[in-house]
């Protein structure tokens, strides 16, 4: 008896059992856009000015600037602790405003949720707004407001944070199960008692976890903000650098650091216990 490969044993040729391609092929209106992609990425590197022979001939004024910055000059190390305290306050308080005021914007911005839909479509708007106005911009403008200082900052980080979460707790909403809010529809429960009960509950996994991540996120633009006079650490670094203080400088930015690093491994640690 001869022996017959498995697929013409089952009644099957070898193109039928063929594996399927890996990559669809694309079609002439999509390869086009691909094409047009590509030929903007090109424009968008010579547009760059990237120059790798600029990168290695700025190296050694690089190390030279490293060379200045050692040792680090711990003298200020009080007032440079204070003002990293400050930045710390900053975007604890901003991203906590920031996050609470997030939810019910949130709310309004989910489709089920909304109670009308130009309601719906005004939040969403106002939520692209906040996330799309760099933070740095945020700042500029309270600080025209409010005056220099950390309360610009911490309003700069507030808003930027609304923008930030409340994208992400209108979507952790969206995704929740229908079921439950059904079924305390049906027993007659109110819209808020809903939203407290069964959305809320579900999402709140969610909330957290974006919630921390905008606590990280706002330690580091908090930096960035005090070079606006929206206070934090920001402008001791910038004072630092233009009087060529680079010593200073180097101890300031290795704050800025340990900061930065604490906050993401503690961050990182609740995660995980909560989630």
């Amino acid at each position: 008896m001869v022996n017959q490969p498995p697929d013409q044993a089952l009644g099957q040729s070898p193109n039928e059992l063929a594996l399927p391609a890996r990559l669809e092929r694309p079609g002439i209106p999509a390869f086009l856009v691909y094409l047009l992609a590509l030929g903007f990425f090109i424009l968008a590197l010579e547009g760059s000015k990237i120059s790798i022979s600029g990168f290695v001939e700025g190296l050694p004024q690089m190390a030279d600037l490293f060379a200045r910055m050692v040792p680090p000059d711990i003298s200020r190390i009080v007032p440079i602790g204070k003002a990293l305290l400050e930045t710390f306050q900053m975007a604890l308080v901003g991203t906590a405003l920031g996050v609470a005021f997030s939810l019910p914007l949130a709310v309004l911005a989910t489709r089920r949720l909304s109670p009308h839909p130009a309601i719906y479509y005004l939040s969403r708007g106002l939520i692209s707004w906040f996330r799309t106005v760099p933070d740095l911009v945020w700042a500029l403008f309270f600080v025209v407001t409010v005056g220099l200082g950390p309360f610009a900052g911490t309003l700069a980080l507030m808003v930027d944070t609304m923008g930030f979460c409340g994208k992400f707790f209108a979507e952790a909403m969206e995704e929740t199960e229908p079921g439950p809010q059904e079924a305390l529809t049906a027993l007659g429960a109110s819209p808020s008692g809903v939203i407290c009960s069964a959305v809320i509950p579900a999402s709140m996994p969610s909330f957290i976890n974006t919630g921390l991540f905008s606590l990280e996120k706002a330690t580091r633009s908090s930096v960035v903000l005090g070079l606006v006079g929206a206070g934090g650490i920001g402008i001791e670094l910038k004072v630092a650098m233009d009087l060529f203080e680079y010593p200073t400088a180097a101890t300031i930015i290795v704050c800025i650091f340990v900061l930065v690093l604490l906050v993401e491994r503690l961050s990182s640690r609740l995660r995980h216990r909560i989630m």
